[in-house]
């Protein structure tokens, strides 16, 4: 028996929608990343398909040209960019600038520059971003007046998208230094202290203090980007707790304990230090000693990391009471969920921050009571597409 299987051939109208899509794709890549004379340059050749021109360039918000394609004298020569870069100008009004007929007074086989403003934001706080001109051998019609729109409109949310990406950027360094600022005046003074106090009576002490004390601040003021590996907050983590072994003695008792598997998990730099230090500093320091649990479990696909202390507790009705999204569906062990808040300005820099890496669904839980402790829990998915240390 002889079976035909027919393939389905696809239209050319779907075949020229895959191929606008995917020319569209590859001008974002560039455009991504902000308008420079770099990206205009790789941008423009895909633009120019998107708009089917003979030639365009593309403007920063100055009206400075940032580059033009093709590039040559065969259509652009020095006359007809002179025209260009007075219609970008002109432009930068927000309003759409066409010239037709013999555009340039000059000889030339352009009949037509459409200069449109790539408008950033809503209708009603529109910024400029930029500029693209068109120039065209043919007067164009409403269909390509629409399409340069159209394109201009794209460039211009990438450019929007460029901006988000850079203000995340700067937020998520911004946070860190303020985890770093935290960090300076209430631990270093008393790790300085304790470590003064061994000089005299137990020397070897004093330099095994100092060096953690030294690869504790190298790491936390590191200039490294913004995620790390769980491993090496952990190391951190212990060089913290030993300095404060050292400044508590037998008073504070520390429990770590983390599967292997989850060590090289990725985490916001300086994620797991400040529950540590929050546990210690209004736990049991406050309690004049006590034990602090570090915790890292594999879960799946997520890795569940607890920071638990036997200390004072917290009054709950003292932290503002928010959704902190329960781990997995529920707490790390039961009990009522709060919002890190008010004096724990650490606590919510880090939930801040994992939110905005991974989702809602990866914010802090916080288990606490009067005279009950305080657990701390986050949970970190073991991979996160374009995430990395």
């Amino acid at each position: 028996m002889l079976i035909s299987t027919r393939h389905r051939v696809t239209t050319p109208t779907e075949r020229a929608v895959h191929s606008t899509l995917h020319t569209a794709s590859l001008a974002a890549v560039s455009l991504r990343g902000g308008l420079t004379e770099s990206s205009a340059r790789d941008a423009l050749p895909h633009l120019g398909m998107l708009t089917a021109a003979d030639a365009v360039a593309l403007y920063d918000d100055t009206g400075r040209r940032l580059a033009h394609d093709p590039i040559g004298d065969e259509i652009w020569d020095a006359d007809l960019l002179r025209h260009a870069d007075a219609s970008a100008v002109a432009a930068l009004t927000d309003q759409r600038r066409v010239l037709e007929g013999d555009p340039c007074g000059i000889e030339t086989p352009v009949r037509a520059l459409v200069a449109q403003p790539l408008l950033i934001g809503t209708d009603d706080d529109a910024t400029i971003g930029g500029v693209l001109v068109v120039a065209a051998t043919r007067r164009p019609g409403p269909g390509m007046l629409g399409a340069i729109a159209e394109v201009a409109r794209y460039v211009s949310s990438q450019l929007e998208l460029a901006d988000l990406d850079a203000s995340r950027a700067r937020l998520d360094r911004a946070e860190v230094l303020a985890l770093r600022a935290q960090i300076s005046p209430h631990f270093i003074y008393n790790a300085l202290n304790t470590i003064a106090s061994f000089v005299r009576t137990d020397p070897a002490r004093a330099r095994e203090l100092i060096l953690d004390f030294a690869d504790f601040t190298r790491y936390s003021f590191r200039a490294a980007g913004e995620y790390t590996v769980l491993a090496d907050e952990l190391r951190n983590v212990d060089r913290y707790l030993t300095l404060e072994r050292a400044r508590f003695g037998p008073k504070l008792t520390v429990k770590v304990q983390a599967a292997p598997e989850v060590l090289n998990v990725v985490l916001p730099f300086l994620a797991l230090q400040p529950l540590v230090e929050n546990a210690v500093r209004h736990g049991v320091a406050a309690n004049g000693g006590g034990t602090i649990t570090v915790i890292a479990r594999d879960e799946g696909t997520d890795c569940v990391i607890t920071v638990e202390d036997d200390g004072v507790g917290m009054d709950p009705e003292l932290l503002r009471s928010g959704d902190i999204d329960a781990l997995a569906g529920g707490e790390p062990d039961g009990g009522t969920r709060h919002e890190s808040q008010g004096a724990h300005v650490g606590l919510t820099n880090v939930d801040h921050r994992l939110r905005a890496a991974f989702g809602n669904d990866y914010g802090l839980v916080v288990d606490t009571g009067i005279g009950a402790g305080t657990k701390v829990g986050m949970r970190v998915p073991k991979f996160r597409a374009g995430i990395r240390a």
